[in-house]
């Protein structure tokens, strides 16, 4: 460590102990926060977007950084904050003290005084099977472990370490009792971290949607046990540990319960650190609409108000941090169109739907929901093409030049002499390519989204001789 960084971290450890820092860990917290993301081109300011928070009534804020300006923006505020460490970042933490010592001490310290940090998370989903992050594993509890050192080396004691797990973490979901930890990481990350968590009295911070298992099970799981307005009729009962669910989301945090209990660490605090429900979709996406976005988050808000904090069969007396993904329809997040429908608020700051997440809003103060229109499969035929309104001829040619280069003759009819070469128009081939490598992909996770430049269309494509891929003859 050189001199001069030296030198920083005494005037810093000196000016921080010598003002009045408020310990988080007397913050109470037992409301409802917001995700804030950044992944749109088209989203407010943070100062205003702090406001927008604050007309959400929301308790909490969880950022997926440390940005400065919106930090600086939360400086004052009474919402208590959640900052995170970027998920690159983790090699080089986990490895060496004097990096974690810098992060603390440029992105946690001069703005302790001033807010109410209460949680640092170190990366995001970092266990996931589905993300490319497995170089970044043997690193994840020892930067935890780090940053944890950092902050007591600051007396910034307050602040709990923790990360964010999604539920493919575990292998075993259902029934709750049987939850377990997948194999590849139950002893070698999971244990270590828990014990750290144990140690420190921090949290298990899970990302739980109930969306996902309904919409994979829809013929199976009802709607309105997904929804928080089920009945007798929909509850789940436990056989193994006599437990009665009343609604999916206890059901999942629960099977993250006795994953954690089954490898020694039962007491282990658990939060809430995204869960929500999308507006919107794509046309085959079912029940991603406005109407059950906001039935799921108000009815969930009302249960944490009712409650004094979200509360489960098997931890009834333990209150779960929650944080609702999130504030803004984000119009840069890739893949499918749920994605960049699960906002609180559009981006011009109006809201997609009311609610007062303090939950006190009486639900007949609403206005009317607009009708749940999607809430079975789609059975008719889709085809992607060239969104409307699209005229990036760049953007265009890149999309088009990356369908065709994935699979097998996705692109043979578009070539000169191919029964779709004409019209010889960049649209025109963008429109049988993209549909093309769709009909190939869709069934393995294949998208029509294509950096926003494709949308899916009920309405047959074809023309002439020109058959598009996904008709049927």
């Amino acid at each position: 460590m050189g001199e001069v960084f030296r030198l920083l971290l005494s005037f810093l450890l000196y000016a921080l102990l010598s003002s009045p820092v408020q310990s988080a860990s007397k913050v109470p917290f037992h409301g409802v926060g917001v995700n804030y993301g950044q992944l749109g081109d088209d989203l407010p300011s943070p100062s205003t977007s702090v406001d927008l928070i604050r007309s959400l009534r929301a308790s909490a804020v969880k950022i997926y950084d440390a940005n400065p300006a919106i930090l600086r923006a939360l400086c004052g505020s009474s919402l208590v904050v959640s900052v995170m460490v970027p998920n690159g970042l983790l090699p080089s933490i986990g490895t060496n003290q004097s990096a974690a010592d810098e992060w603390v001490a440029t992105n946690i310290v001069p703005f302790a005084g001033d807010l109410r940090i209460r949680f640092l998370l170190v990366g995001n989903e970092i266990l996931s099977d589905f993300a490319s992050n497995s170089s970044f594993w043997p690193f994840l509890v020892p930067s935890m472990i780090r940053l944890h050192r950092s902050l007591r080396c600051f007396s910034l004691r307050g602040i709990k370490v923790s990360t964010t797990h999604a539920m493919d973490v575990l292998q075993t979901t259902f029934p709750p009792s049987a939850g377990q930890f997948r194999s590849n990481v139950a002893e070698s990350i999971i244990r270590p971290m828990l014990q750290f968590f144990h140690r420190t009295s921090s949290f298990y911070f899970v990302d739980a949607y109930p969306y996902f298992p309904w919409s994979a099970n829809s013929s199976s799981i009802s709607l309105d046990y997904a929804l928080f307005q089920g009945n007798s009729s929909t509850y789940f009962h436990d056989p193994a540990s006599g437990l009665t669910y009343t609604n999916l989301l206890d059901q999942m945090i629960d099977a993250v319960a006795f994953a954690m209990a089954a490898e020694g660490f039962p007491d282990v605090r658990i939060g809430l650190a995204e869960t929500g429900w999308p507006n919107a979709g794509d046309l085959d996406q079912i029940g991603a609409n406005v109407h059950n976005a906001a039935t799921y988050n108000r009815n969930l808000v009302r249960r944490v108000k009712k409650h004094r904090g979200l509360r489960t069969p098997a931890r009834p007396s333990s209150a779960i941090p929650v944080f609702i993904f999130s504030l803004f329809n984000e119009n840069l997040k890739p893949g499918p169109g749920i994605e960049r429908h699960w906002g609180l608020l559009y981006p011009n700051g109006t809201a997609v739907y009311e609610i007062d997440l303090t939950g006190r809003r009486p639900p007949g103060s609403y206005p009317p929901l607009p009708p749940a229109t999607n809430n079975e499969p789609y059975k008719g035929q889709l085809w992607c093409v060239v969104a409307p309104g699209v005229t990036n001829a760049t953007a265009l040619e890149e999309a088009l030049s990356y369908a065709c280069g994935q699979g097998n003759g996705t692109c043979e009819a578009i070539q000169p002499g191919g029964k779709c070469f004409e019209p010889n128009t960049v649209a025109a081939h963008a429109n049988y390519a993209f549909n093309s490598y769709w009909q190939q992909f869709r069934s393995v996770g294949g998208g029509c989204y294509f950096n926003g430049v494709a949308a899916q269309t009920i309405i047959d494509p074809s023309y002439g001789s020109c058959a598009f891929p996904g008709k049927k003859q």
